[in-house]
């Protein structure tokens, strides 16, 4: 259970946010109705992770593969969940996906792959990146995608961060009154 309870999506000046976050994500996830607390919070982070998933010229499973990787390398299982299935729609196979953890040892992922995973672990794991790392990913974009894989790892390394500290999962009670729908990504 999270840490504190997860705001009124029915108070007055929360609504009308909470009625255009379900509208854009099908309901208003635990990780919302958290940030509900605090609207000018939730609104940002709402066009900023709109543009990190919707408005970038990244293919999907790339995006995917450096989510899933985030929330792995953070224990960050809410994460995981919500974007396992994306992951799975975007192109990411399933052994891909149970190899993650070991995914220098294993043979399932292309050079591609390797280079943002490698990028994904530094950026992650140690926050600065080495020089060869760093040459790897831009030896094989172009300067505005750089931008955009390095905007990912950081953006979802919030996400993991903030989920983690407010210990927010899956199984919560979702209050979603705004919609019935069943939760979706952030």
């Amino acid at each position: 259970m999270a840490r504190i309870p997860y705001a009124d999506c029915t108070a007055d000046g929360v609504r009308p946010l909470a009625e255009r976050i379900a509208a854009e994500r099908g309901s208003v996830l635990h990780l919302y109705q958290m940030l509900l607390h605090s609207p000018p919070f939730a609104e940002g982070w709402l066009n900023y992770l709109t543009a990190v998933r919707h408005k970038s010229s990244l293919p999907g499973s790339l995006r995917e593969l450096i989510i899933m990787r985030v929330a792995q390398l953070n224990n960050a299982p809410y994460e995981a969940d919500q974007h396992a299935p994306i992951a799975l729609r975007e192109g990411i196979t399933q052994a891909q996906l149970d190899a993650l953890a070991d995914w220098q040892a294993c043979g399932l992922f292309s050079a591609e792959q390797r280079a943002v995973l490698a990028y994904t672990d530094a950026m992650t794991r140690q926050v600065q990146v080495p020089d060869a790392v760093f040459a790897a990913v831009a030896a094989l974009y172009e300067s505005p995608q750089v931008v955009e894989i390095t905007a990912t790892v950081a953006a979802y390394n919030m996400v993991s961060r903030f989920l983690e500290a407010l210990q927010i999962h899956s199984d919560d009670a979702h209050k979603d009154a705004t919609h019935g729908a069943a939760p979706g990504a952030h």
